[in-house]
């Protein structure tokens, strides 16, 4: 790693390097709750709506109870809609209940509830990512999503670099292959970077704000 790519990274991290799932609250572990969480903060990311928004609304679903599949499934359809619009998520509440709660049904019928036995299905990531994208409400933006997330607890899956990540990495001069990119930092802050490579091609005058300061 040059000087300049190790200024241009404590740069970004610092200005940029908190993960969703850590904006959300989630503290994310290879356990059937958090990954979970994960997936339901990946499917509100992935509407036409802020992120801002949807972390919120994430963090609502949570402090109601609702952390594993059981609990979102457990819950009434006007439950659902209630605590989605407590988080601001007016605009698809009435839908994204629906969603959820089948996403919740597929997991527990599928998986016992837990993403785990999803990874070990998929095997790689192209398959994991395949098996996500067969979910309500997951596509390929929303699998895009918990892979670089989640890819701190799943080795297997690292180096995950998708075009967005590749985007913003190149914004700040940085490498935009996977492994060059993973390379400038250690595997633990991966998704870190990862998020931070994102927020980059989401924030005006981001990329000139971490040039400045690296």
């Amino acid at each position: 790693m040059t000087q300049d790519h190790a200024r241009t990274v404590a740069a970004l991290l610092e200005r940029y390097g908190t993960t969703y799932a850590e904006e959300a609250g989630i503290t994310l572990k290879d356990t059937p709750s958090p990954l979970f969480r994960l997936l339901v903060l990946s499917n509100l990311l992935s509407a036409q709506i802020s992120a801002a928004i949807a972390v919120a609304t994430a963090r609502a679903l949570s402090s109601a109870g609702m952390r594993t599949a059981d609990a979102i499934a457990g819950a009434t359809w006007q439950q659902r809609v209630d605590v989605l619009g407590e988080g601001g998520y007016r605009r698809y509440d009435e839908r994204t209940s629906t969603m959820l709660g089948d996403c919740a049904d597929l997991v527990r019928d599928r998986w016992k509830g837990d993403l785990r036995r999803l990874r070990d299905e998929g095997a790689d990531v192209d398959g994991v990512r395949a098996l996500l994208e067969e979910m309500p409400g997951i596509g390929p933006t929303g699998s895009a999503i918990f892979c670089r997330e989640v890819q701190g607890v799943w080795p297997a899956l690292a180096p995950f670099v998708d075009d967005r990540v590749a985007e913003g990495a190149r914004a700040v001069g940085l490498p935009t292959g996977p492994d060059e990119l993973a390379a400038l930092v250690d595997p633990a802050d991966l998704p870190r970077l990862a998020s931070a490579c994102v927020r980059v091609t989401l924030t005006d005058g981001a990329a000139e704000e971490v040039l400045q300061g690296a």
